[in-house]
């Protein structure tokens, strides 16, 4: 296990804090709520660096919901538009 994990804010938490069925008003404060433990976390940046690099589809990962990351994904591979 790479070292950053070891030092994650999550260490010690319900790993099920972090990973919502659906998209309901309890899974999104759950999700919330695992946001406010990534958010006092000192490995945040190599968190969601690993998740986006392993394609991470569940899940809260430094703090971006599942769906968040996809959408970072998809905003950097669209190709940029060409200046005139």
């Amino acid at each position: 296990m790479s070292d950053w994990r070891m030092r994650g804010a999550c260490v010690g938490e319900d790993p099920e804090l972090f990973f919502t069925i659906g998209h309901a008003e309890p899974a999104r404060r759950q999700i919330e709520e695992a946001k406010q433990v990534c958010r006092r976390c000192e490995v945040i940046e190599a968190c969601l660096g690993w998740a986006l690099d392993t394609r991470q589809d569940a899940g809260v990962w430094g703090g971006l919901s599942d769906d968040e990351r996809l959408s970072m994904i998809r905003r950097a591979s669209r190709p940029k538009p060409r200046s005139a």
